[in-house]
This record gives C-alpha cells, sequence and structure tokens, in this order.
C-alpha cells in the first residue's frame, strides 16, 4: 500500500533513524466513496494534499525543523497500516503502526524555499497563509535527492 507520511526535512536526515509510526495517508475506500468519479492519480493527489496539512501540525511542534512542509510516499504492507474511522478525520486518514526505514522511501513533496513564512505562519494557526499555501504546489524529489533538497 503506498502511503503519504506528513513529515519535516530534519526527520529525513540519514542521523535520524526510521521514520516513525504516525497518522499519515492513503488511498483508502473511504476518500475512494468521497470522490466517486476521481481516477487514482486524483486520489492520490487528495491523500498527498491531506498529508500536507498535517505537516503543518508536526512543524507547529517542531520550530527548529526547516519551516517547509514535506510528504514522504512510502510502499509498506498492508498489516502496517490500520484505517482510522473517527469523525473527525478525513477519509484519507490511516495509522503507519511499524517505523519504515529510510530505504523504503521512494520520494519525497516539499515545499519551495519560498514558502517558508507562509508554512511558518500557518502552522501557527494563520488561515490567510493556510490559502496561500493550497494555491502552491509540492515540488518532487527522487529519495535519491533527497539530501539536496533546498532549505
Amino acid at each position: 500500500m503506498r502511503i503519504y507520511l506528513p513529515a519535516s526535512l530534519d526527520q529525513l536526515e540519514p542521523a535520524s533513524g526510521p521514520l516513525t509510526p504516525r497518522r499519515a495517508h492513503a488511498v483508502t475506500p473511504a476518500l475512494r466513496a468521497m470522490f466517486p468519479d476521481e481516477d487514482d492519480e486524483g486520489l492520490e493527489y487528495a491523500a498527498q494534499l491531506a498529508a500536507a496539512d498535517d505537516s503543518l501540525a508536526l512543524l507547529a511542534d517542531a520550530p527548529e525543523a526547516p519551516q517547509l512542509r514535506c510528504v514522504v510516499s512510502v510502499d509498506v504492507a498492508d498489516a502496517a497500516v490500520a484505517v482510522v474511522s473517527g469523525d473527525d478525520d478525513v477519509p484519507s486518514a490511516v495509522e503507519l503502526t511499524r517505523a519504515v526505514p529510510q530505504s523504503d522511501v521512494i520520494c519525497a513533496h516539499v515545499d519551495e524555499p519560498g514558502a517558508a513564512a507562509d508554512v511558518t505562519l500557518a502552522a501557527a494557526g494563520d488561515e490567510a497563509a493556510g490559502e496561500r499555501l493550497d494555491e502552491r504546489d509540492l515540488l518532487w524529489y527522487d529519495a535519491s535527492e533527497l539530501p539536496d533538497v533546498p532549505r
């Protein structure tokens, strides 16, 4: 199963070790039901955007981390994921139940450095900054490029 894991860039440093269990996003049956006319690519994009929103919460708790949204794409065994079914959760929400080695990362989607000010403001609750971020696309980086992501 492909999951979209909210992260911060400092969590992708080799010395940080494996990515720890946490809430993630995936193309779930609930997401498919919410967007029945959407193709797989559109559903994956919706799950990625939900993970980008969750990365803001991580950044709010880690002001020392580079203030850029980061979403890591990882393929994991179905048994490593539990579906989340709370009323407050978005339909793509899942729970990663096992640590993921950094070597399993396929790619990451990261804000360009110019978004840092809005990321910081949005992480602190500024709705206007959040709306500006909604208009920005995350940049794609292959796993081999992660050490070179601009911070």
